[in-house]
C-alpha cells in the first residue's frame, strides 16, 4: 500500500514538533516568574548630600506579570514603590531614593496632598511580588535600611485664588486674578489650570522679588493671556493645580477652582458712513444751553445730519463756533466692549478736558476721541460709544451700572468742541478722531481716522478792521 506524500509530510512537521519540545524542556526547564531581584545597596542616606543618596534595584521576569513593590517597617506599616503594574519579560533596573507613593502620618496636618514622600526612617523588610497572566505568584524580598531621610514637605501653605471668578476681556472688570502660596521651604513650585478635556494650561510665576522655588510667598497674577492678544481659554469652570516638588523627590499639590465668564479679545474700529467718510465733521453756532462741566448738565447736542460734509480736505468755520463729528463704532469681535461718558452729544469747551465733566479715566473703557495739532494733553475730548438708550447695562458687584456694545454690533458717536483758542502759527490745525482702549491702547488703525483742516477766522477782528 502507497502512502500519500502529503500525510508523510505531516506526520514528519509532529515528530519534529515533538522532538522541539522535549528538547527544550531538557533544555530550558521552567523558569521561575521571578527570575533575579536585589538592590545595590542594602543602606541609603537619602539627604541630598551625594553619598548613599540612592540605590539601584534590578529584577528580572520570565513572562508577563504585574508586579508591587513594597516595603515593611519593623511595626507591620507598608509602604509601595511600586503598585500591581503590568511588566513584559525582560531585565529591568530603576534607580531608588527613598521617595515612594504619598502618605501622611498618624495626627499629621498637611495642607495640600502628599503625592511623593520620603519613606520614614528605619529597617524595611522589601518585597517584589509579581502575579503572571494564569494566576500564578512569585515573591522575592530582602532588608533595606534607611538613614538620614527625614526632611520636611514642600506644603503649600495659604494657597489663595481671587477672585475666583474672572473675565479677560480687557473691560477693566474682574479682567485678573491673582493666585498666592507660601512654601516654607524651596522647592520646584508649578502652577496650571485643568481644563475639561484634560488640556494643561500652565501659568508662569509673576516677578515680584522673590527668586523662583525660594522660601517664602509666590504670586501669580492671570489675564488669560488676554494681555499678549491670545484669546484666553473658553468660558468654563478650570481646576487650579498648585505642586512643588523639593531635591528630595517630594510632592505635594493642592487644588482649587476657576471660572473663566465672557473672555475674549475685545475689537473693534471707526468704521466709514454710508457717504464713504470716516468722520462727517459740520460747524454750527454754539449756544449756552450746551455748556457742560461737572456743576452744571447742559442740553445733548442733537445728532447732525449727514448731508453737509461732503468730504472737502479743508474746513474754515468762525472762532468760537462749535466743530461737530459724527461717526460710528464697530464692534466686532468676539465679546461687548465696556464704554463710559459723557454721552453722545455732549459739547466741550476747547480748555476743557473730559474730567471737566465729572467723568474720569476708566481701565478698560472705549470712549472715541478728538484730537487736534494744538492740544497740550493726548485725547482731551472723550465721548461714550453710544448712548444709555442704545447700549446693554450691568449691575457690577460694586453697586455700579456699567455700559456694554454688544458683540457685532455697531453704534454712532457725536459730539462738538466749541473752538475759542486761534493759535496763528498753527492756523489752519488738523483735527481727528481716534478709538481709545483706556489704560490699554489706541491701536494704529483707530489713532488718526479723518483728519481734516481746520482754519480759524476771527470775525471780531475782521469787522473792527
Amino acid at each position: 500500500m502507497r502512502i500519500s506524500l502529503g500525510f508523510t509530510v505531516i506526520v514528519a512537521l509532529l515528530v519534529l514538533a515533538g522532538v522541539l519540545l522535549v528538547g527544550q524542556a531538557i533544555l530550558q526547564p521552567d523558569r521561575p516568574l521571578i527570575t533575579a531581584a536585589d538592590f545595590s545597596l542594602d543602606t541609603i542616606t537619602p539627604n541630598a548630600d551625594g553619598d548613599a543618596d540612592v540605590t539601584e534595584f534590578a529584577y528580572g521576569l520570565s513572562r508577563n506579570a504585574a508586579i508591587s513593590l513594597l516595603f515593611e517597617d519593623e511595626g507591620g506599616t507598608q509602604y509601595y514603590f511600586r503598585k500591581v503594574e503590568s511588566r513584559i519579560p525582560n531585565d529591568y533596573k530603576v534607580l531608588f531614593s527613598g521617595v515612594i507613593d504619598g502618605y501622611t502620618l498618624p495626627d499629621e496636618a498637611i495642607e495640600g496632598e502628599v503625592l511623593r514622600r520620603l519613606i520614614p526612617d528605619g529597617r524595611y523588610t522589601w518585597r517584589l511580588q509579581a502575579v503572571g497572566e494564569s494566576g500564578e505568584t512569585d515573591e522575592r524580598s530582602g532588608t533595606l535600611i534607611v538613614e538620614q531621610g527625614d526632611s520636611p514637605l514642600p506644603e503649600l501653605v495659604s494657597f489663595s485664588i481671587s477672585p475666583t471668578v474672572f473675565t479677560p476681556n480687557q473691560d477693566g472688570i474682574d479682567d485678573r486674578t491673582q493666585m498666592n502660596v507660601y512654601l516654607p521651604k524651596a522647592a520646584d513650585l508649578t502652577l496650571y489650570l485643568v481644563g475639561p478635556d484634560g488640556q494643561q494650561i500652565f501659568i508662569p510665576e509673576t516677578k515680584s522679588g522673590r527668586d523662583i522655588g525660594e522660601e517664602g510667598r509666590h504670586y501669580f497674577d492671570y489675564d488669560g493671556g488676554i494681555d499678549l492678544g491670545v484669546q484666553p481659554p473658553p468660558d468654563g469652570t478650570y481646576t487650579v493645580i498648585a505642586q512643588a516638588q523639593d531635591l528630595a523627590g517630594q510632592v505635594v499639590r493642592q487644588t482649587a477652582s476657576l471660572t473663566i465668564r465672557g473672555g475674549g479679545d475685545p475689537l473693534a474700529e471707526i468704521a466709514p458712513q454710508p457717504i464713504g467718510l470716516d468722520v462727517i465733521f459740520d460747524v454750527q453756532p454754539y449756544v449756552e444751553r450746551y455748556f457742560t462741566s461737572v456743576d452744571q448738565v447742559g442740553e445733548l447736542l442733537p445728532e447732525p445730519e449727514t448731508a453737509g460734509d461732503v468730504g472737502f480736505q479743508s474746513i474754515t468755520m468762525p472762532l468760537g463756533n462749535m466743530l461737530v463729528f459724527k461717526l460710528t463704532v464697530e464692534n466686532y469681535g468676539s465679546v461687548p466692549i465696556r464704554t463710559s461718558g459723557p454721552w453722545p452729544g455732549t459739547v466741550y469747551q476747547q480748555d476743557q478736558v473730559w474730567g471737566a465733566m465729572g467723568v474720569y479715566e476708566q481701565s478698560g473703557s472705549w470712549r472715541v476721541g478728538i484730537q487736534c495739532s494744538t492740544n497740550s494733553t493726548s485725547w482731551p475730548w472723550r465721548w461714550a460709544i453710544g448712548s444709555p438708550d442704545t447700549l446693554l447695562t450691568e449691575q457690577g458687584a460694586d453697586g455700579n451700572t456699567y455700559y456694554y456694545l454688544p458683540a457685532g454690533e455697531s453704534s454712532v458717536v457725536w459730539g462738538a468742541v466749541r473752538l475759542t483758542n486761534l493759535i496763528e502759527a498753527r492756523n489752519p490745525q488738523q483735527c481727528w478722531a481716534g478709538l481709545i482702549h483706556e489704560d490699554v491702547e489706541v491701536s494704529v488703525r483707530n489713532s488718526r481716522v479723518g483728519a481734516r483742516d481746520i482754519t480759524l477766522v476771527d470775525s471780531s477782528a475782521v469787522s473792527d478792521g
